[in-house]
């Protein structure tokens, strides 16, 4: 997560969820499995929706505006679901400041699912979503599970709330860009390896030079001794 602290406001930026990664284990009354947000389902649902709320800690009572303020940006990207944000929460700049704004969630109602399973464990794929709002986590609120993607079901409403730590995805790029500067590295130091076994066979053989007064006095030498 980044966060620059303006004279009024904090400027937030990072990721609310990585897709295609497996969540922790979630138990409800028919059992436990774990989910997946699948690529391209927060890109429909952005699409779709009319407005997308930012909250804090899910509290529907500290709302810090949304999409249609003009202070909330989502987009889903090749990592996932990455937000930018303007907050001007005096609660949410004083947390900012002491180092308590820990994370993103996001809160949806399922639409499209598909049931599999790895390794003996149900897994549910979703597909398409309603995705209601977005929330800031500060350390007054407490994960239901940590990891890239936890959830907590309302029984009432059947919505579920995803908790991401943003660390991982911000992982996940910094693994790549690290990733991509060694293949680039490597690849920099075959073409110099290269470049100088070709510069060396292409370097001329070096050839003895004689003067012509040295072949001269040669000629003289031998003609004496033939006489």
């Amino acid at each position: 997560m980044k966060i620059i602290i303006r004279a009024d406001h904090v400027h937030i930026e990072g990721y609310v969820n990585a897709v295609e990664r497996l969540s922790k284990p979630i138990t409800e009354r028919l059992g436990t499995f774990r989910e997946r947000v699948m690529a391209g389902t927060f890109k429909k649902a952005l699409k779709k929706a009319q407005d997308v709320r930012i909250l804090l800690n899910h509290n529907e009572d500290r709302d810090l505006g949304g999409i249609k303020d003009g202070n909330l940006k989502l987009e889903e990207d090749s990592i996932g679901l990455r937000a930018e944000a303007d907050i001007f929460d005096k609660d949410v700049i004083k947390d900012a400041k002491a180092g308590n704004l820990v994370g993103w969630s996001f809160g949806f109602f399922p639409i499209e699912s598909r049931d599999t399973s790895e390794d003996g464990m149900p897994i549910k794929e979703l597909h398409e979503i309603d995705l209601r709002e977005v929330s800031l986590l500060n350390k007054r609120h407490t994960p239901a599970y940590d990891g890239t993607l936890v959830a907590v079901r309302d029984n009432d409403e059947k919505m579920i709330i995803g908790e991401t730590m943003l660390a991982e995805a911000v992982d996940i790029r910094e693994e790549t860009e690290n990733q991509d500067e060694t293949i680039n590295e490597a690849l920099a130091e075959i073409r110099e390896k290269s470049s100088d076994e070709k510069a060396q066979d292409e370097k001329p053989e070096k050839k003895t030079e004689v003067s012509s007064e040295y072949f001269a006095g040669y000629k003289t030498m031998i003609a004496e001794m033939k006489a």
